[in-house]
C-alpha cells in the first residue's frame, strides 16, 4: 500500500538517549520528503520544545502534548484542553503530597513550586529551559498537558482522578497527565481528517508507553528496537535501535523508501 504521511515520536524515535538525531535519520527523512511523503511530529512534548528539531529535519507539521495540541504548517486545527474542575482536584490532591505540577499551555509552561528537585530532574532530561513559576498559570490560561512528579510508589494516590485524567509515565519521577481518554491517536485522527486521509493511509513510529494508540491506530505501526517491552504487541513491525537507522529500516520495510 502506498501510505501518504508518517508520524514520528521524538524521544527514543528521532533523537536517540543524548538527544541528538542520528546523521542517517536527518537523511532518511529528507528521502522520505523527496518522494513526496509528508512527515509529522508526534510527541508528549510542548510546541516550545520542538523547534530547533523540527526545523532541522524541515518537518512543519505536529501532533503535540499527546495529541490535546494539533498544527498543520503553522496553523492550529486542533485543542483539547483539560477541564478547570480536574486541574483543581490534581491541584489540590497534588499539594496534599508535596508532588510538584508544571502546568503545560499553548505558548509557555509553568511549575507550581521553586526549585522542585523531581522537576528539575525530569525537564532537564529532555534538554530544554527549566519551566517559570507561577501556581495559578492554570487558572488563567488553557492547559493541554500537566506533569505530575512523584514516583510509581505514590501513583496509587491518584486513582480517584482515573475518570477524568489520564496519566502516563515517561520518567522515574514525572508522569504526563492528559484530558480521560486523550492520546496521540485522537490528534492524529483530527489531522488526518483534516488532510482527507485516513488512519490506513499513515505510518507511525514510536518507543514508549504514550505511543501505543498510535501504533495501533495507524495502517503500519513500527516500534523501535529500543522500546519499551509494553509497546511491542501493538507494533506492525519492530526496527532497530534508534542509533542502528531504525527509522530508516522502519520506512523500507513500510515500502516507502
Amino acid at each position: 500500500m502506498g501510505y501518504k504521511i508518517v508520524f514520528f515520536d521524538i524521544d527514543g524515535t528521532l533523537i536517540n538517549e543524548h538527544k541528538e538525531i542520528p546523521a542517517d535519520t536527518i537523511k532518511a527523512i529528507a528521502e522520505l520528503k523527496e518522494r513526496g511523503v509528508e512527515p509529522v511530529i508526534a510527541t508528549g512534548r510542548a510546541p516550545y520544545f520542538i523547534k530547533p528539531l523540527a526545523e532541522r529535519l524541515g518537518i512543519e507539521s505536529f501532533v503535540c502534548m499527546n495529541g490535546a495540541y494539533v498544527v498543520y504548517k503553522g496553523t492550529p486545527l486542533y485543542k483539547r484542553e483539560i477541564e478547570k474542575s480536574s486541574l483543581e482536584a490534581l491541584v489540590k490532591l497534588a499539594g496534599e503530597h508535596s508532588h510538584g505540577l508544571v502546568f503545560e499551555g499553548e505558548h509557555a509552561f509553568f511549575a507550581d513550586k521553586e526549585d522542585h528537585p523531581f522537576i528539575i530532574d525530569s525537564v532537564n532530561s529532555l534538554k530544554v529551559d527549566l519551566p517559570g513559576y507561577n501556581p495559578e498559570y492554570w487558572k488563567t490560561d488553557s492547559i493541554y498537558q500537566v506533569f505530575l512528579h512523584c514516583e510509581s510508589h505514590d501513583e496509587h494516590l491518584y486513582e480517584n482522578l482515573h475518570s477524568e485524567l489520564k496519566l502516563i509515565r515517561w520518567h522515574p519521577q514525572a508522569i504526563d497527565v492528559l484530558p480521560a481518554g486523550g492520546s496521540k491517536a485522537q490528534g492524529i485522527e483530527a489531522l488526518l481528517d483534516k488532510l482527507g486521509l485516513t488512519p490506513a493511509d499513515a505510518v507511525a513510529f514510536g518507543d514508549g508507553l504514550n505511543d501505543k494508540e498510535m501504533l495501533d491506530v495507524v495502517g503500519f505501526g513500527v516500534a523501535m528496537g529500543n522500546s519499551h517491552p509494553e509497546l511491542l504487541p501493538f507494533a506492525d513491525y519492530v526496527t532497530t535501535h534508534v542509533d542502528e537507522q531504525g527509522i530508516r529500516n522502519g520506512l523500507v520495510e513500510a515500502g516507502l523508501l
